[in-house]
């Protein structure tokens, strides 16, 4: 590597070497340096150099994996992958193989996989479930995994897990080695990517990259803000601050932000059409990588993009980054800002601008956290013991070639989500793909695995392709094909969106304005159509929670403020309209306080609780506290979060100050409290929908055919009455119950603000009129029942005696 390195005129970074050594002493572990420092070749140099020495084996084939959370990653790394083995002569196939991978492509490979595979988590737990498994796998000598930080805090990370131990199990020299840039706690990630047992390394590299932040401030600035109202009115100084011959990237946080802010930019600026380029997850692969390579050519300067292109991907041709409205994590943050200047130590940049006015405070906490460095990054945790996913892998093996009970027990358990795997939990597993369990036992559809001499095996091959049809459904929801009347595809969208369109509707997709045609099962045929419309899919997720250490930074922020601190930040005194107004009606909560606001109006009592604990939290605590106080007083409660706090409403008269105090919040019963709550039955139930997908127990794809998301549903929530009700303790209706309450207590951060919350100093404020703090929640209930353009009106109305 040294010396291809010396060709380019390059010079290895001490990590590099370290990364190589290690490797070539048979270690494991994770390389963690900022971003654009050159963490590929660190993690690719070792294997590449063993490939070389003929290390894995002499037989052609799969000998280097290469993971990529994201498939619009994959044809870049295979690039730079395909470059390295090209310059060190290493004769290798370098392919991908993704969900955008060709049939001729899949069909090549099926034949003789390459010695090189960049692929998905979800393509290579596909491999592992071939009939010729134990062949093909047999000589991987390394599993490198990209961006390890997006996967190991959810399924797909422990589906991961899962495959990479039945690859060592059938390569015992496999090593693997994981890539990552913003993590907390860097060794604890690495022991969740190799075996249990195995001491990792962690190769950190000396070099920093400094990060600044600037933010586009709006010439003026309403004392009320509600989310939203500065979206296209920033459209302006975001013009003003683009040029053309400096390459850019403009994140946004959802697919559908993205659709609009690059209709706006094209329909603001005609002339920069050619130069202009749409990038995220559900538009074709052509059109992504026509903006990939737009980048790079110079063809394309301004790319509108959400993390599809946040990760990974290396564009040394990037200068600029913008950032369409917080980040909400920090996290977040560093890795859309090092996407700029993406050169070791060079200084990466990012410009936020925000979409309603109390993002300035968002990002003045943000600028004060870069400060903190990795202090400042959110924790990731690898879930433990998830029996859906298990089930899937138990099904991949038993087609890969079958296992034993003891082979398989040993196999799981060196996985770090499982290593407290019980012998019950196992049992039952093997029971339930074997015969479908206590209830289902009796239905053939069910019973999927056979057991011959003690081995598990699948002997119909129905069932073997229902199984890989539907292998690595971890996540995604059900999606619609949008094609024009002549066959090109143009992308998807959620089905449910798609499904309450008629014949004629417009909207934006895929940076075009699209009229449908007709549905066609799950297909949207469209044709291109003229005007305008603000119609965008909304796919869901579409609103990202404040992070816990962003929204501990806002505190102190606030607090500071609260007693007459000066505002530093230009965003703090940008934000001076809605922190004067703010002390006017109400007061600023300093710390160790609580903010607690109450206002009547026609609609009834209101109640504000200014917690800054980020809407998840804020959406489980608001229901939480209408069951208790529920419990106190006859009234029905509607509930309002966002990030900063939420709201309660009655049409009751009640005594607030003294029906709610700090004794509201107690964790006392805290687990029987959040069962009881709605949002917890029902969350129940949702969660059951996708683990059973993920357990096989449904299926959204049949040979031929795709099945709808109504209908899959409905199976799913059949499934679940039916277990709940005749197979008490069932554990996937227990996992579901589990998995809403881990979701409703967010690793620890609902506890955590619990506790702030009673233990804080309140401060109870009685409102004539909604203060800036409560007025975005009062827009939110308002929103609910208005559209867009009646919501802009009525709130100009509501602001209009305060101007």
């Amino acid at each position: 590597m040294k010396t291809w390195f010396a060709v380019r005129g390059w010079k290895p970074w001490p990590f590099q070497t370290a990364a190589w050594k290690a490797f070539a002493a048979g270690r494991e572990g994770l390389v963690h340096v900022p971003t654009g420092a050159g963490k590929t070749y660190a993690a690719f140099g070792g294997p590449l150099q063993a490939l070389r020495r003929g290390a894995f084996g002499k037989r052609p084939g799969l000998k280097i994996v290469y993971v990529t959370p994201l498939r619009a990653l994959a044809r870049d790394i295979e690039l730079a992958l395909a470059e390295a083995v090209a310059g060190l002569g290493v004769t290798a196939r370098v392919e991908s193989r993704t969900g955008d991978t060709s049939s001729s492509v899949r069909a090549r490979q099926q034949q003789r996989l390459p010695e090189v595979l960049v692929t998905t988590p979800e393509s290579l737990a596909l491999l592992i479930a071939r009939g010729d498994a134990t062949e093909v796998l047999a000589q991987v000598g390394a599993v490198i995994v990209d961006e390890w930080h997006e996967l190991l805090g959810n399924k797909r990370g422990v589906q991961l897990q899962l495959t990479l131990t039945r690859l060592r199990a059938l390569s015992p020299k496999m090593r693997t080695w994981g890539v990552s840039a913003t993590l907390q706690d860097p060794e604890a990630a690495a022991r969740a990517l190799v075996a249990v047992g195995t001491e990792p390394i962690v190769v950190r590299g000396s070099m920093s990259r400094p990060v600044t932040l600037a933010t586009l401030l709006p010439e003026t600035l309403e004392a009320f803000p509600w989310a939203g109202h500065l979206g296209a009115v920033m459209l302006q100084p975001v013009l003003a601050a683009l040029d053309p011959s400096v390459a850019t990237l403009i994140f946004t946080n959802t697919r559908s932000q993205a659709e609009r802010w690059y209709q706006l930019l094209k329909e603001a600026r005609p002339e920069w059409a050619e130069l202009l380029a749409l990038h995220h997850g559900s538009i074709d692969k052509e059109a992504r990588e026509r903006a990939e390579a737009g980048l790079k050519s110079g063809a394309v300067r301004i790319v509108v993009a959400t993390s599809s292109l946040d990760l990974g991907i290396d564009f040394p041709e990037v200068e600029r980054v913008f950032q369409i409205g917080s980040p909400k994590g920090m996290g977040r943050l560093l890795q859309r800002a090092g996407r700029s200047a993406h050169r070791p130590l060079a200084t990466c940049s990012v410009t936020c601008v925000p979409t309603h006015g109390l993002e300035l405070l968002e990002f003045a906490a943000a600028r004060r956290s870069l400060a903190d460095g990795e202090q400042a990054i959110e924790r990731r945790v690898a879930p433990r013991g998830a029996l859906d996913v298990l089930v899937q892998h138990l099904v991949s093996c038993a087609l890969g070639g079958g296992f034993t009970v003891e082979s398989m027990a040993a196999e799981v358990r060196s996985a770090y989500s499982y290593r407290d795997l019980s012998d019950e939990d196992l049992q039952w597993c093997l029971r339930f793909i074997t015969t479908g369990g206590n209830v289902l036992e009796a239905y053939p559809a069910y019973r999927r695995v056979d057991v011959v001499d003690g081995r598990y095996v699948v002997l119909d091959q129905r069932q073997a392709r229902q199984h890989r049809l539907n292998i690595g459904t971890i996540v995604g929801n059900e999606t619609a094909q949008v094609k024009l009347m002549t066959g090109k595809r143009l992308g998807s969208v959620e089905e449910g969106y798609i499904a309450r369109l008629r014949p004629g509707d417009r909207f934006l997709f895929a940076g075009r304005t699209l009229e449908l045609v007709k549905l066609r099962d799950l297909e949207a045929v469209v044709k291109l159509a003229s005007g305008k419309t603000t119609n965008v899919p909304a796919w869901q997720g579409g609103f990202l929670p404040l992070s816990s250490s962003l929204g501990s930074a806002l505190r102190g922020l606030v607090a500071e403020l609260s007693v007459g601190k000066p505002a530093l930040e230009p965003e703090t005194r940008a934000a001076a309209p809605i922190l004067d107004a703010q002390l006017a009606l109400s007061v600023l909560p300093a710390a160790a306080e609580l903010l607690v606001e109450t206002w009547r109006s026609r609609e009834g009592d209101h109640l504000f609780v200014h917690s800054f604990a980020g809407r998840s939290s804020n959406e489980t605590i608001s229901a939480l506290l209408a069951l208790r106080l529920s419990r106190k007083v006859k009234a029905t409660f509607a509930i309002v979060a966002n990030d900063y706090g939420f709201a309660l409403i009655t049409a009751a008269k009640v005594a607030w100050d003294d029906l709610v105090g700090p004794d509201d919040f107690t964790l006392a019963q805290l687990d029987a409290d959040l069962a009881a709550t709605v949002d917890a039955a029902q969350g129940a139930k949702r969660q059951f929908r996708e683990i059973a997908r993920i357990a096989g127990l449904v299926h959204q794809a049949y040979p031929g055919q795709r099945k709808t998301g109504r209908a899959v549903h409905a199976s799913a929530s059949l499934l679940y009455d039916t277990l709940e009700r005749f197979d008490p303790g069932n554990a996937l209706v227990e996992q579901a119950k589990r998995e809403a309450s881990r979701d409703l207590h967010e690793d620890g951060a609902l506890v955590e603000t619990l506790q702030r919350l009673g233990v804080a100093r309140w401060l109870r404020v009685s409102l004539k009129r909604p203060s800036p703090f409560a007025f975005p929640l009062v827009v939110e209930r308002i929103r609910a029942r208005l559209g867009s353009e009646s919501l802009a009106e009525r709130v100009h109305r509501m602001t209009g005696p305060w101007r």
